[in-house]
């Protein structure tokens, strides 16, 4: 009889262990997800919205599509762009169309 209460006893104490062991498996997936995954995006998002808030006309950019142009008005949430030696091709886009910005006074 003091056979089986001892095997009880060291079966109870393995499944306490193997939740323990779960609990730790299950915090350092979420760790991994957060520092490899969550914490890059908002710091390009971060450093996206800085880009754009510090937008100027007359800035040269880039957009998303691969165009180069010249930033001639700025509003909330929209940019008119204008493209090549044309004069008349400017195009509205909105501000999240773009991609790298190079300021005009940089040399």
């Amino acid at each position: 009889m003091g056979i089986l209460l001892t095997a009880d006893a060291t079966a109870a104490g393995t499944m306490a262990g193997g939740g323990v062991i779960m609990v730790i498996y299950i915090v350092m997936i979420f760790a991994f997800i957060y520092f490899f995954m969550i914490r890059p995006q908002k710091k390009e998002q971060k450093k996206m919205a800085t880009m754009l808030s510090a937008l100027e006309i007359g800035d040269c950019v880039l957009t998303s599509s691969g165009f180069y142009g010249i930033v001639i008005d700025i509003t909330d949430d929209t940019v008119i762009v204008e493209f090549g030696n044309n004069k008349n091709c400017r195009i509205p886009m909105q501000k999240t169309a773009i991609a790298q910005v190079e300021k005009a006074n940089a040399e």
